[in-house]
């Protein structure tokens, strides 16, 4: 169910969204065993070519990041930090 777009909602939101990404990004930061796995699903997800176009970092397609995030959390934007964690030790316990 969508939240009410009001006139405050519409403002809100966007901080609403950015805080909760910088909160699963400091759930890695705070966890340097999860430094180069991170960095290394960053570049498997990152749009082909990505040092051609603006901002220059190794970014997902917005579509593609939009789409997975929808099929796991519905209207939640951010992942929530313990997911992000769980994934990438997953993902450290994998063999290359």
């Amino acid at each position: 169910m969508r939240a009410s777009r009001g006139p405050i909602g519409d403002r809100r939101r966007p901080f609403a969204e950015s805080q909760g990404w910088v909160r699963t990004i400091l759930a890695v930061v705070i966890r340097p065993r999860l430094w180069l796995v991170a960095m290394r699903q960053a570049a498997r997800v990152a749009r082909p070519r990505w040092w051609r176009h603006l901002p220059f970092l190794p970014l997902p397609d917005k579509g593609y990041l939009r789409f997975r995030l929808e099929t796991a959390y519905g209207d939640r934007v951010a992942p929530r930090p313990a997911d992000l964690v769980s994934y990438l030790e997953w993902c450290r316990s994998q063999p290359m």
